[in-house]
Order: structure tokens, then C-alpha cells, then sequence
């Protein structure tokens, strides 16, 4: 397990502006200056899902790494997998700065990052060399994919983006569900989205073609009602989606946040997403009979977190949010509490817990 010295270091970080003290994370990072978790991985943590093999269930979720820039380096936390991205065609700045805030009260996040990225070209590259140089060449990267603000065919935007990627990523996660990309949620309609994931569909089977299928994943919002989750889930198997991310920030506020952070615009990370995101994660798994694959992100930050998350249905878990707070030895403590998780409950691998609470 990492040593763990953040609490050293967070008072320095959390008196910096929120986005420059991830960068400074990132390059911490880069420079190999965080401690690496050297924990043998427990078998029973160990899976094989979409012919990709997880030595854990632990990832970090898109956002951490928008531009491809420490997926090597970020294997060196004990992760299962990770999510890079959201890139899109087109480099893009984003909203205006500030657009990032953090409470350390309720240990919450509210971002309107505006998906600021570098654009698939450098991306790409980075990708591309991480995948013929890295360290850990073999690890499991998804690329989370989204279209640029002022595009007028959102569709177009997603094939591009299949089209750059479809061959090369462990899997690709579409993102329709930023609350910071201005109509970017109304693509989770039925009577657009069942074209529109038709489409992605069709263009990664033409490019997989002779070749390993790519899976699908789809990310959906938090804030779905009952009857708009019962659409999108009819509209993702008959499409032939893989999988389900669920799910993206909220753009709920809860009293209990306190003012001013409580009044930024975006989507609210941390404790609060928890209970929303499990809900949504154990309706999908009901409505989809449990056949595709969740990985369950929001609000985790310990190992019953991530547990009741792999209860409700979710096969992989994702954090982000809590390793702002508490660093990058949480990676293994969580792993250490789902092993002895499933030890009391007599399962010997975490697929026999997937789901449990539903069925």
C-alpha cells in the first residue's frame, strides 16, 4: 500500500487555485515524485470483462487526464484501469477560469471545465507513445469521447473521434452527459439518441472489422427520471452498446453545501453524487437484466463506497473526486477493503458480488 504523505502536501495544494494545483499533481506525477503502490494485486479482485482483464476494480475516471499526458505514470498508483480524456476533435479552452472549486467541508468538487482539452491529434500522439514506449504498455485504458461546444452534427464529432481511436483504445466511453457542454444532455432523448448511437455503432464495427471489437460504453447523467432511464436503457440494447459509465457530476445543490461554493455553476462531485449515482447504477442493472457491464463512479471514497457500488450492479468503479481530498493512497486502501469485503461474505471474486443487492 502507498505511503501516504499527501496530508503533507494537500494544505500547500488546497491553497492554490483548484486548477493549478491539479496540474501540479499531474506533473508531480509525470516526475515520478509520488510514491508508487507496490501491493501484490489480490486474486479476488482479478477479472476479465469485454476481453479485457482487470487485475482490480479500482480506476480513475475521465477528467484526471484530459490530454493523454500521464497514463504510464498513472499505473503506478495500483489502479485497475483508467479513463483518459474527455477529447475531443478539435482543441477547445473551455469555459472561462475560474471553473473549478473546491469544498473541503463536504469534500465536494463543482467543475464548469467546459471540456477543456488539446484536441485528438495530441492526444493521439500521447496515446500512441504510450502504447509503443510506456512502462506499463499493456494496462487498460479507455478514451472517454465528446463533442467540441460549437459544433453544429454532434454525430459527426463522435465518429471523428471513433475514427481516431476505434483500433487502438481498450474501450471508448461516448460522453453525453457533461452538464457543462451547452445541449450536450438532450442527445440522451430517445428520438435522438437511438440514431446517434446507431451510428457510433455501425462506424466502430467498420472500423474493427477483421479486428478485436472495440466495446461501447455510454456515460449518462446523475439527474435521469424513472421514465427516461426505462428509454435510454431500451435504446442501448437495441443499439448494441457495450456498457454503461455511470454516472456524471449532478447539477443538484443540497442545502447543506455551504454558500458561496454552493452557487457555482456545474456539476457537483463528492459525497452528495453518492447516493444518486448507486441509485441509477441499480436501476440500469435492473432494466438492462444485468448483461452489459456498469463502472459505477460518484461519491466514492472509501471501500464500502466502492462496495455498494459493486452490490448495485457495477462491475469496475471509478474515483476522482475523493483524490483530491485524500490522495493517492486511497487507490489501496480501497482495494485492501474490498478484499476483506468479499473474504466476510464468502465470495472468492468480485463478479459474484456484481450486483447481489438487485437480484
Amino acid at each position: 500500500m502507498s505511503v501516504n504523505l499527501y496530508p503533507l502536501i494537500r494544505p500547500i495544494l488546497f491553497r492554490m487555485d483548484a486548477e493549478n494545483a491539479h496540474k501540479i499533481a499531474l506533473q508531480a506525477l509525470k516526475w515520478k515524485l509520488v510514491p508508487a503502490d507496490h501491493t501484490p494485486h489480490d486474486a479476488r479482485l482479478r477479472q476479465s470483462i469485454l476481453d479485457m482483464d482487470f487485475s482490480n476494480p479500482v480506476g480513475i475516471s475521465a477528467g484526471f487526464d484530459k490530454n493523454a499526458f500521464v497514463i504510464d505514470e498513472a499505473q503506478r498508483l495500483g489502479i485497475g484501469f483508467m479513463e483518459a480524456g474527455s477529447v475531443t476533435p478539435k482543441p477547445q479552452y473551455g469555459n472561462p477560469r475560474p471553473r473549478l472549486f473546491r469544498d473541503p467541508h463536504s469534500r465536494s468538487v463543482i467543475n464548469r471545465m467546459g471540456m477543456s482539452n488539446e484536441g485528438m491529434n495530441v492526444f493521439a500522439d500521447r496515446y500512441d507513445h504510450f502504447r509503443k514506449h510506456g512502462t506499463t504498455p499493456d494496462a487498460v485504458v479507455g478514451i472517454n469521447i465528446a463533442k467540441n461546444k460549437d459544433t453544429k452534427d454532434p454525430a459527426a464529432d463522435y465518429l471523428t473521434l471513433i475514427e481516431k481511436f476505434g483500433l487502438t483504445a481498450d474501450y471508448l466511453a461516448v460522453n453525453i452527459s457533461s452538464p457543462n457542454t451547452p445541449g450536450l444532455r438532450t442527445l440522451q432523448g430517445r428520438e435522438i439518441l437511438l440514431p446517434l448511437l446507431d451510428a457510433l455503432v455501425a462506424k466502430r464495427d467498420q472500423i474493427c472489422a477483421g479486428a478485436r471489437s472495440t466495446p461501447l460504453f455510454i456515460k449518462l447523467a446523475p439527474d435521469l427520471a424513472d421514465d427516461e432511464c426505462e428509454d435510454i436503457a431500451n435504446v442501448i440494447i437495441e443499439s448494441g452498446v457495450d456498457g454503461l459509465v455511470l454516472a456524471n457530476t449532478t447539477t443538484d445543490r443540497p442545502e447543506s453545501l455551504p454558500q458561496p461554493f454552493r452557487d457555482e455553476t456545474g456539476g457537483l462531485s463528492g459525497p452528495h453524487v453518492r447516493n444518486k449515482s448507486t441509485a441509477i447504477i441499480r436501476t440500469f442493472y435492473q432494466l438492462t437484466g444485468g448483461k452489459l457491464p456498469i463502472i459505477g463512479v460518484g461519491g466514492i471514497s472509501s471501500g464500502i463506497d466502492a462496495y455498494e457500488k459493486i452490490r448495485s450492479g457495477a462491475s469496475l468503479v471509478q474515483l476522482y473526486s475523493a483524490l483530491v481530498f485524500e490522495g493517492p493512497a486511497l487507490i489501496g486502501k480501497i482495494k485492501h477493503d474490498l478484499a476483506a469485503l468479499l473474504a466476510r461474505d464468502g465470495f472468492n471474486n468480485i463478479k459474484d458480488a456484481v450486483g447481489v443487492d438487485v437480484e
